[in-house]
């Protein structure tokens, strides 16, 4: 007999606004039984019906709910979903890498699909999702006909969902490394190695901007991965040196500097938080410095540290910036909102003695939309200033 979870009273408004999360917590009592991974009724504490979604007791979303009609579960939902999604990022996006599918946004929580030119990398970050995933694939198949299809199953919030940490071939054959082109800019994008799917496609429209900052300047990129700011950069500066602590990073770098036959970029592998210490001590300073860093808050416990480790990383990047020089600072965990971030960041510009005015606000790209009603959709901030 399948699940019926019922809510305990009032619970109920966050989801019927909109939110597709069901947490443990929030549930009053379960009825019927069924295996983990199966399609639950979520009903509110008085019995009205409120949508269904996969369940999962060994984690603390109980229910992702991803239908709230008359729909039923299966093939064709996935199809005509995922055909939705795929139309709505061609009506904006005219290269051939994007983000097909991003989970709640799209009506298909803890699913993930990247298109890579002719091939496709997917993450299932949910049991009911994983265990669907063959399914998935043969959507994919009829829908675009892709070369390849490549699962990553090695983020760490898979462990909190009871899943194995594993990478597989889902359908055709996948090499190594894909090449794409995003914003003019050639790229050899390891889609079984590199970070998330094989790259930060969120940041697309941010790497793109990032040129007329740099252009005819010296440009420092800070945890530059496998090079996309530096890329960008590189197509107007002078002169770009890109850090990052992981040497198979900058070996990416090298790699696709080199297919675009750019040879203004320098690679340093060093913490970029020493190197930018090390710069100061040095004399160094540059016209332009982004930084790009990975989360540095993953639970809201973490945020007030957080929020001193983006005013210290700012404070550091500022010291190095010419006058009337630019800044680019990023940050991607939702947890860190965007007013908590701007404060950080005004914390270090008073702390650096510096004036720093804000020219312009962005976040993640269009193929990345950000849901009003769950705020953890809405992730990436960019801040570009000028520093005097």
């Amino acid at each position: 007999m399948p699940y019926t979870v019922y809510l305990k009273k009032g619970e109920e408004k966050r989801i019927l606004g909109g939110h597709s999360w069901v947490y443990a917590n929030e549930v009053q009592k379960i009825e019927g039984k069924d295996k983990n991974g199966s399609l639950a009724e979520v009903r509110a504490f008085d019995g009205r019906f409120v949508g269904k979604g996969y369940v999962n007791h060994l984690s603390k979303i109980l229910v992702r709910i991803f239908i709230r009609t008359g729909e039923e579960d299966g093939k064709e939902l996935y199809l005509k979903r995922i055909a939705a999604a795929d139309l709505a990022r061609k009506k904006l996006i005219s290269d051939s890498c994007y983000r097909m599918v991003f989970a709640e946004a799209d009506d298909l929580p803890a699913l993930v699909v990247d298109r890579y030119g002719d091939y496709l990398v997917l993450e299932c970050l949910s049991l009911g999702v994983d265990m669907r995933k063959n399914m998935i694939a043969e959507c994919l198949n009829e829908l675009f006909s892709p070369k390849g299809i490549y699962m990553r199953g090695d983020a760490a919030v898979r462990q909190k969902e009871g899943l194995p940490l594993k990478n597989e071939t889902l359908s055709g054959e996948v090499p190594d490394k894909i090449y794409i082109e995003e914003n003019g800019i050639k790229m050899a994008v390891d889609v079984k190695r590199g970070q998330k799917t094989g790259y930060f496609l969120d940041q697309k429209e941010n790497r793109f901007a990032c040129r007329r900052y740099a252009k005819g300047g010296e440009v420092l990129d800070c945890f530059c991965n496998s090079g996309g700011f530096s890329l960008n950069a590189a197509a107007s500066a002078a002169r770009v040196t890109a850090v990052d602590i992981s040497p198979f990073a900058l070996g990416n770098v090298r790699e696709n500097a080199a297919l675009n036959g750019f040879e203004n970029i320098d690679t340093l592998c060093a913490d970029a938080f020493e190197a930018l210490r090390d710069f100061k001590k040095q004399g160094r300073s540059f016209d332009f410095v982004i930084l790009d860093p990975p989360a540095f808050c993953k639970s809201a416990a973490e945020v007030k540290d957080a929020a001193r480790g983006y005013r210290d990383v700012n404070l550091n990047a500022m010291k190095l910036v010419k006058p009337g020089g630019y800044l680019l600072t990023c940050s991607c965990s939702h947890y860190m909102t965007l007013p908590l971030f701007e404060r950080a960041v005004a914390e270090a510009a008073r702390a650096s003695g510096r004036r720093v005015k804000c020219l312009e606000v962005k976040v993640q790209a269009p193929d990345h939309p950000a849901l009003l009603t769950a705020e953890e959709t809405s992730y990436l901030k960019a801040l570009y200033l000028q520093i005097d």
